[in-house]
């Protein structure tokens, strides 16, 4: 009995101490002084709406327990929003529990729950949007802001893979609408320069004959638009005529700057054939 005993309370000692705080890493001084803990007043708020008090340090709030109920095995969750707001000003923006607050335009959070979750931006303070984000585990929402239009979903990217290493903002929003004339909502779905440079390769690569190449661009057009200069890059690539026709036809739907389409018409050998798409595009 002593015997179990004693095991027991070993095994109790184990899993009561196995992870213990301060037993790991390299403590950093703490670099507050006691009179700056121990202010309510610390707290940077510049807005008459947006509730700062929860970030202030008071001292009851300074004054914690020495044996805190430590979330060890905690489920944090991972799913990431990047959101832009192209425009001047000062934004604050709320998802779930994380806020931040600048006005650069650039709005990056991490370490988010999958599921329903609600974000919240201000201008100055004030609250000019709100709605709930549906969020999953290793995957990073990308939006875009505008306060007279609202808030746009460009696209869901998974964490991992050929997404996880942005390495710049612009990685992530390569997206040319704001300075093209138009509607800017045909850009939402634009295949990026780098990514038709991959995708033009390939079809030069894979396929050597008109029909495969109008068979793979033709896939590739139900999900996705294309610009002026890429639609003119491949209806360029086709061999002949009657098809380089066909395919400028098709495609004119699927262009996201209708009004630069004329570039198109360089792609063709045959005047005939420029002039029949520019009928066709006058009769659309």
């Amino acid at each position: 009995m002593k015997n179990i005993f004693i095991s027991l309370m070993f095994f109790v000692g184990i899993n009561s101490f196995a992870q213990e705080a301060g037993k790991a890493g390299e403590l950093l001084k703490n670099e507050a002084s006691t009179t700056e803990m121990k202010s309510s007043g610390n707290a940077k708020s510049n807005n008459k709406v947006f509730d700062q008090s929860k970030y202030r340090n008071t001292e009851s709030q300074n004054t914690r327990s020495k044996n805190p109920n430590y979330q060890w095995n905690r489920n944090y969750g991972y799913a990431e929003v990047f959101l832009r707001i192209p425009e001047q000003g000062f934004f604050t923006v709320e998802v779930d529990d994380q806020t931040i607050s600048n006005g650069s335009g650039k709005y990056r959070f991490f370490d988010l729950s999958s599921g329903r979750v609600p974000i919240s931006i201000y201008d100055n303070g004030f609250l000019i949007y709100r709605t709930t984000l549906m969020l999953r585990n290793n995957n990073r929402m990308v939006l875009d802001f505008f306060t007279s239009e609202g808030l746009y979903l460009l696209d869901s990217y998974p964490v991992q893979g050929q997404y996880s290493g942005f390495s710049d903002w612009n990685d992530v929003w390569n997206s040319p609408y704001g300075s093209q004339s138009g509607n800017w909502n045909n850009w939402e779905n634009v295949m990026e320069d780098a990514a038709f440079s991959r995708f033009f390769e390939m079809l030069e690569r894979n396929e050597k004959f008109d029909d495969g190449k109008m068979a793979m661009i033709n896939q590739q057009m139900r999900s996705t638009m294309f610009t002026s200069y890429q639609i003119k890059s491949l209806v360029k690539s086709l061999s002949f005529d009657r098809n380089k026709l066909d395919l400028a036809k098709s495609m004119y739907r699927k262009c996201a700057d209708k009004n630069k389409y004329f570039l198109v018409y360089d792609a063709f050998d045959y005047e005939s054939s420029k002039r029949e798409l520019m009928e066709f595009i006058t009769k659309s």
